[in-house]
């Protein structure tokens, strides 16, 4: 797995202020639906065990399966969607290096919005995988 994406069309930084907090990098560049949030690991994502926090894992993956449903409406995730519901399983510790968190769209309707995610390490090894299930939200 390389390092994070350089800047470029598909490349969303600092956006939000969580964005900019956590430090992580949207990468919607493909056309294949698949949204993805890459991340750096310091010390500042660390949980009291010296791994990669849950809480940090998670909003990846809300992020990754966010953008992926956003994408349903518009390629530029100008739709917008709220998270209904979110379940993540924690598999593996992630310490050092970049990881990615990748969403995709598993099905719906008019205004809901089904997906799955994953979040690798750059071996490849899946730390997390999560389930969410989004809804568009009008005129906001």
């Amino acid at each position: 797995m390389p390092s994070l994406p350089p800047d470029g069309p598909g490349i969303i930084r600092d956006e939000t202020g969580a964005q900019t907090l956590l430090g992580y990098v949207v990468d919607i560049r493909e056309a294949d639906g698949v949204s993805r949030c890459w991340l750096d690991i310091g010390a500042q994502h660390g949980n009291r065990h010296g791994g990669l926090h849950g809480g940090i894992m998670s909003a990846m993956l809300d992020n990754a399966m966010g953008f992926a449903a956003a994408r349903t409406g518009n390629d530029d995730c100008s739709t917008k969607v709220a998270t209904l519901t979110m379940t993540t399983n924690y598999l593996a510790p992630g310490s050092t290096g970049v990881v990615v968190a990748t969403g995709e769209v598993a099905g719906g309707g008019r205004s809901t919005i089904f997906t799955e995610g994953r979040l690798e390490d750059e071996n490849g090894t899946v730390l997390a995988t999560s389930t969410g299930v989004y809804k568009r939200v009008r005129g906001a």
